[in-house]
C-alpha cells in the first residue's frame, strides 16, 4: 500500500460515501472500487460493506482507518520537518478559520502573506469557532482562528474585540421587541449563550423568531431589507446602509463583546512556516485592515 491507499481508507471511513471519496480524491467510481478491492485482497479481509445508506466499516475495516489517520499524520509531520530543515520560508501552512474569518478577514491577509513568501501553500478548514478549536487542540492545523474566548491551554494572542448590536431596518423599540420578527442564524455555542443570557436578563417573554437562517451574512442581508432584527457584531455593520442599531449592554450595563483570537501550540513555532505566519500576525494591525464586506 502507498499514502494513496491510506487517503483512500481515511476519506472513505470520514464520510461513508463512495461518490464523495471519489469526488474528493479525483477519481472515477469504478477506479476508487477497483483500489479498495485490491486493498482488501492485499490484507485478505473484508473491509467495507455497501448499504442504502453508504458503507460501512468491518471491525478489520475500522482498525485500518485508524492506523491510516496516524500514518498520514506521520506522512504529513515528515514531509513538514524535511521542508522545514530549509533556510528558506517554504512549505505547507495549515489553517482553520471560522466561517466568518474564512470570508472575509482571511482572503486580505494570505495575499500580503504571500507577497512576502511566496513559496509558501495552504491547506485551510472552514467551520464553526468551537470545531476549529478542537482542530487546533488535536493538532490536525497548525493555527485557529476562534471567534468566542475559550479556554486554550496553548499560545494565544487577542486579534480584534467587537460589540455586539441589535440591528433593525425599521427604528428599535427595546420594549417591544419581543413582539418583532427576529432573525436568527446559525452560530458558535458562546455566542449563543451570550445572546440566550442577554434576552434572558432583558425580557421574561420568547422572541418572536421569524425565521432562522445558516449563516450571519445570510441574516445582516435579510435585516438589510427589512425582514427583521437581530445580533450582530459590528464587523457586519459595514456598508449595511441605512439601518438603525442599539448597543447591546448586560444587566451591569456592560457593552457585549465578542473576541476573535489565534491559538496554536508553542511547538508549533518550531516550524519556519508557522512561525513566519504567526510573527507576521502579530505585526499587522487587523482593526485597520480595510477588509471588504461585499
Amino acid at each position: 500500500m502507498d499514502e494513496r491507499d491510506w487517503t483512500i481508507l481515511h476519506l472513505l471511513h470520514e464520510h461513508k460515501n463512495i461518490t464523495k471519496t471519489a469526488q474528493l480524491l479525483y477519481l472515477s467510481q469504478p477506479a476508487l472500487t477497483k483500489r479498495l478491492m485490491h486493498i482488501e485482497q492485499e490484507f485478505g479481509v473484508k473491509i467495507v460493506n455497501r448499504g442504502i445508506r453508504g458503507v460501512h466499516f468491518t471491525p478489520q475495516g475500522e482498525y485500518l482507518a485508524k492506523r491510516a489517520e496516524e500514518l498520514l499524520a506521520a506522512f504529513r509531520e515528515i514531509r513538514e520537518n524535511v521542508t522545514n530543515l530549509n533556510q528558506d520560508i517554504a512549505g505547507t501552512l495549515r489553517l482553520g478559520v471560522s466561517n466568518y474569518f474564512g470570508k472575509y478577514e482571511l482572503p486580505p491577509l494570505l495575499k500580503l502573506f504571500r507577497e512576502q513568501y511566496p513559496r509558501v501553500d495552504y491547506q485551510l478548514e472552514t467551520a464553526f469557532s468551537k470545531d476549529v478549536f478542537t482542530m487546533v487542540y488535536n493538532h490536525d492545523i497548525h493555527i485557529g482562528f476562534v471567534r468566542g474566548d475559550y479556554s486554550w491551554p496553548g499560545e494565544k494572542r487577542l486579534l480584534f474585540r467587537e460589540k455586539v448590536w441589535i440591528v433593525s431596518k425599521d427604528e428599535i423599540d427595546l420594549e417591544g421587541l419581543p413582539q418583532a420578527p427576529r432573525i436568527d442564524y446559525f452560530t458558535d455555542p458562546l455566542f449563543k449563550t451570550m445572546i440566550d443570557r442577554w434576552w434572558a436578563d432583558h425580557y421574561t417573554k420568547a422572541a418572536s423568531v421569524a425565521m432562522k437562517v445558516d449563516r450571519a451574512d445570510t441574516c445582516r442581508e435579510m435585516v438589510k431589507n427589512g425582514l427583521g432584527y437581530s445580533f450582530l457584531p459590528t464587523r457586519f455593520l459595514k456598508d449595511m446602509g441605512d439601518v438603525h442599531t442599539a448597543e447591546m449592554k448586560d444587566k451591569n450595563g456592560e457593552p457585549l463583546i465578542r473576541e476573535t483570537w489565534m491559538f496554536y501550540h508553542p511547538e508549533a513555532r518550531e516550524n519556519r512556516v508557522v512561525n513566519a505566519f504567526v510573527e507576521f500576525i502579530e505585526h499587522t494591525d487587523l482593526e485597520d485592515m480595510e477588509l471588504s464586506q461585499d
